[in-house]
């Protein structure tokens, strides 16, 4: 017998495939008519509060730019609108919703012109992790991770590790109001030094993130985020105020991998990296290396290029290791030699510290110093075995490791 659950997986394995539509009607009822009862959603959009980062028609008045071009403003050409027609600003898919309909992440909802949360405050998953398994490896080494995600996500990565989350919608997951307050209060009982927000993509709760992260603050704590990075800039600005350390996975260095296996842009992506490398906020960067889709020489060039260009040989990158999940069942795990000569790629052109990911108890995955190239943290799977770093400087040479170490 096929369950609604098996149901909703198998419907979402096949939108995946086929590509998204920019706007996402349900699968179990395409126009969404709000006005309909007996369906358990009703009660978590009746809940459901005022997002940010978005306008309308009476919102935006008479700038037009805030939903079109330049070059369609320019011609000053009059236009027609739906009513209550809205445009998400939060990333950088920037979904024109009808009313009664979703954006490609799913979680955000247009009720009568208003658009609405579906996630805030509804995490999914909660869990304390190590910070190196995020991975940040010069972020606070040893920190625990008090980690939370929600329902939902921009793109539609093949290979998604959390897909079951991740390409979730919000309602066919089973949760609680959960307030910042309590979040907060929750990882500071735990002592978990560290706020993760992480497994699904961070952006699609932006208010929620926000709140937490503020609130975090005034307790000491440090919010951190684990992003794709598919924002646009006016949240991003927001959420880089509160947060103290992002870590971007850059999938790939082509505009053909992002749209083919993400469902998405590489332009917006590095806006972002670079936009992030420009505030006081530390910056770490992972690239999942998937064989034959973005493993080749070309493209390993051109992102660290890019990198080294742009943001500097400070950044730490960790090239990491796929394993098939999702919809790439048919692809084999990364070689570890592929990775070991991305690693050797990006640190014979000046990357200072490139890492090995995904595969414990690789040399690849300590911290050597630049200079005097030992060992300044040394891991086992994603824990601490030495730490040789001092007020932020090898202990051995005294160079300055880059980093936030306390």
């Amino acid at each position: 017998m096929l369950t609604r659950r098996d149901l909703l997986t198998n419907m979402t394995r096949i939108a995946a495939l086929a590509g998204l539509a920019q706007i996402i009607p349900h699968p179990m009822n395409s126009t969404l008519t709000l006005a309909l009862a007996a369906d358990p959603r009703d009660e978590l959009i009746r809940q459901a509060p005022r997002a940010r980062f978005w306008t309308s028609v009476p919102l935006a008045g008479k700038d037009c730019r805030s939903c079109h071009t330049t070059a369609i403003t320019a011609k000053g050409q009059p236009h027609r609108h739906e009513e209550k027609l809205v445009k998400c600003l939060l990333c950088a898919q920037n979904c024109i919703i009808k009313d009664g309909q979703r954006g490609r992440c799913r979680a955000r909802i247009n009720v009568s012109g208003e658009l609405r949360s579906l996630v805030y405050g509804r995490p999914v998953s909660i869990h304390v992790d190590p910070i190196e398994k995020k991975p940040f490896y010069h972020f606070l080494p040893g920190a625990a991770a008090f980690s939370l995600a929600t329902a939902g996500c921009p793109l539609s990565c093949k290979f998604c590790q959390n897909w079951e989350i991740s390409q979730a919608w919000p309602e066919d997951l089973k949760t609680s109001y959960t307030p910042p307050s309590l979040i907060v209060r929750s990882a500071y009982t735990r002592k978990a030094p560290v706020i993760a927000f992480t497994y699904n993509e961070p952006t699609v709760f932006a208010e929620y993130l926000i709140d937490i992260a503020r609130d975090a603050r005034k307790q000491g704590l440090r919010p951190v985020i684990i992003s794709c990075g598919f924002m646009n800039k006016a949240p991003l600005l927001e959420m880089c105020q509160v947060l103290d350390a992002v870590k971007i996975d850059l999938k790939g260095f082509s505009e053909s991998f992002y749209r083919n296996v993400c469902g998405a842009e590489l332009k917006p992506v590095l806006k972002t990296i670079k936009e992030i490398s420009k505030r006081k906020v530390h910056l770490e960067i992972v690239n999942l290396v998937v064989p034959t889709l973005n493993d080749s020489e070309e493209m390993l060039k051109g992102l660290i290029a890019w990198i080294l260009a742009e943001i500097g040989p400070d950044v730490p990158i960790h090239f990491t290791r796929f394993h098939p999940d999702y919809q790439l069942l048919n692809l084999p795990p990364t070689p570890v030699a592929s990775l070991e000569r991305a690693r050797e790629m990006a640190m014979s052109k000046g990357i200072n510290y490139a890492y090995v990911g995904n595969v414990p108890n690789h040399p690849g995955n300590h911290t050597y110093c630049p200079n005097c190239k030992k060992v300044v943290v040394k891991r086992t799977g994603f824990f601490l075995e030495e730490m040789h770093v001092k007020d932020g400087r090898c202990t051995f040479c005294r160079r300055k490791i880059a980093g936030v170490w306390t």
